[in-house]
Parts: C-alpha cells; sequence; structure tokens
C-alpha cells in the first residue's frame, strides 16, 4: 500500500467514525426549520457552515470542500433572477481560478495546481433535489517544504463569502489525523502543535 492509498484510507476511516454519530445527531430533531440535516457521505447540511477534508501527501495538499449552497451564495436553488445568474456565475468562476482562497503556511512554499468544482442545481437546467443543494470542490496545491505546513489562512475565502461562519475540517497529514473547528472572526486553521 502506497502513501497516497495509506492517507486516504485513515481519512476515509476517520470520516466513517463520524458519520453514525451525526446521523444520531441528525435524527434527534424533528424537522425544526434549523437546516441541520443528515446528507450521504457528508454529515449535515446546515446553512452558514462548510466542511473541509485536508491531505497532505507528499508534496501534493488536497483540499476538498463541501458546502451548502445558501453559505456562498444566499440561495440554494438554480438562480432566477440576472442578480443570482451573475453572483453564482462569478462565484463558480472564483472557485474555479483556485486563487487566493487558501493562503497555507508561507514556510511550505505551496503553489495551487488546480481546482474542480460541482454545483449541478447552478448548471443550466440544473434543479435541486429536496430543499437543500451543496456544492462541491476539490483543490490540489503542490508544497515545496510540506513538513513546515500546520496552517491554512482561509481569509480568502472567508472574505469574499461572509455567510460563512464556521469551518469543521478533518485533515489528514504524515503526522496524523486532526479535526478542527474554525469559527468567524478567526481566519487560520491550526492543526498538530
Amino acid at each position: 500500500m502506497n502513501l497516497r492509498s495509506s492517507v486516504l484510507s485513515a481519512l476515509m476511516l476517520g470520516l466513517a467514525t463520524l458519520l453514525p454519530a451525526a446521523a444520531v445527531a441528525a435524527g434527534a430533531h424533528a424537522h425544526s426549520h434549523s437546516h441541520s440535516h443528515a446528507q450521504a457521505g457528508h454529515g449535515a447540511h446546515e446553512h452558514g457552515r462548510i466542511a473541509l477534508e485536508i491531505a497532505l501527501e507528499g508534496q501534493e495538499l488536497t483540499i476538498g470542500l463541501e458546502a451548502p449552497l445558501d453559505s456562498l451564495l444566499g440561495f440554494e436553488r438554480a438562480p432566477r433572477t440576472e442578480a443570482e445568474k451573475k453572483a453564482a456565475q462569478a462565484m463558480l468562476e472564483h472557485l474555479r481560478a483556485g486563487q487566493g482562497l487558501f493562503a497555507p503556511d508561507a514556510a511550505a512554499q505551496c503553489q495551487p495546481v488546480s481546482a474542480t468544482v460541482d454545483a449541478p442545481v447552478l448548471q443550466a437546467g440544473g434543479a435541486a433535489k429536496g430543499e437543500h443543494a451543496d456544492l462541491d470542490a476539490t483543490f490540489v496545491l503542490r508544497c515545496a517544504l510540506p513538513q513546515a505546513l500546520t496552517s491554512i489562512d482561509l481569509g480568502g475565502l472567508l472574505d469574499r463569502h461572509r455567510r460563512i461562519a464556521r469551518v469543521e475540517a478533518e485533515i489528514v497529514t504524515p503526522a496524523g489525523q486532526f479535526k478542527s473547528v474554525l469559527k468567524r472572526p478567526a481566519r487560520v486553521l491550526r492543526w498538530g502543535r
């Protein structure tokens, strides 16, 4: 088993241990309009909250982002007005560019490599199934000195998306597995030290 498989297996194992607790928590309330509902594979859907899955393997830093569209746009359905269409398009372009969203430790010397974004409800003819729609994205960075990486400044993401109030992160690195929660006004997600 190579390091990549080990890191990804550890991340999946960590997430698998959290899913039953999320399902129990989600089932503990009758639909109270708090908008916290279990979704297959992603835990709770809660407006104002985003989830990050961060994995460092060798020099490659991968950041998976899952967010209710409401946390990014203020709505989670297909855009209806020209203003909503422009806002959705601008958000998608900004995320796909991947520039300035995440600032890993400067000492790690990380550079963006790629970004992929998936939000079916925002695509032409897209429609949300049920009442909630999410955006999933993956960002890959290459770090010259990955051993120096113990934090990521999320200011670029938080400044642009003011509706994000809480960031929950699962982090897997060669140094171990970590869980970190960031609440505004904090901007820097830290682990390991």
